[in-house]
């Protein structure tokens, strides 16, 4: 099974504006990476090593990193690559959110990034799956950034319950991940 990581640099957090790259088609952000295809190790079968099909995948402007190697067609795996950088700029680029007057505070509910995520009780309710759901948890990455990891406090600027924050949080590994690690980086203990 192949690593389906994002990483970073280690030296510096990735930079960019998150919003400007998103937007881009799958061939306007591929133009933005270095593309390195090698053969892929571990187990699967005779064929495994035979192609170069494994793909590496560079964001110039930001540089996150990204892996795909599960498939033997490299073209699936710059898909997937693709795929997985698109959720790397949620996951680990962050936009400000405007909090200096009552107005901005009071329009962080109404976020577009939020709206389209809630269900009809007004719940954070959108799976993994959805097209909604990378830009609704980098929205809520943010938010909780601003308010120190705060998520209680990050719930009540949504307008939602801090058992729906967290359950939303908690429906996918990497976005769960990326929480903990901010409330580290903020002194919060991690959520269970």
């Amino acid at each position: 099974m192949g690593n389906p990581r994002a990483m970073s640099s280690h030296h510096q957090p990735p930079t960019g504006n998150r919003s400007v790259y998103a937007a881009l088609s799958e061939a306007e952000l591929l133009a933005q990476c270095a593309v390195d295809t090698y053969r892929a190790s571990g187990p699967g079968g005779q064929k495994r090593n035979k192609t170069s099909s494994a793909v590496r995948l560079r964001h110039l402007p930001t540089g996150l990193i990204v892996i795909a190697e599960e498939s033997r067609s490299q073209h699936e795996n710059k898909a997937k690559a693709l795929k997985r950088l698109r959720r790397a700029l949620f996951l680990e680029l962050r936009l400000p959110v405007p909090m200096g007057s009552v107005a901005e505070v009071d329009a962080i509910p109404t976020h577009p990034d939020c709206v389209a995520a809630r269900g009809r009780a007004g719940r954070l309710d959108v799976s993994p799956r959805q097209e909604q759901f990378w830009p609704t948890a980098g929205f809520v990455l943010d938010l909780l950034q601003a308010v120190e990891a705060q998520v209680s406090t990050a719930a009540d600027l949504l307008g939602i319950s801090t058992a729906n924050l967290v359950e939303f949080l908690q429906s996918d590994p990497k976005l769960w991940q990326a929480t903990n690690q901010m409330r580290t980086r903020f002194g919060q203990k991690p959520l269970k």
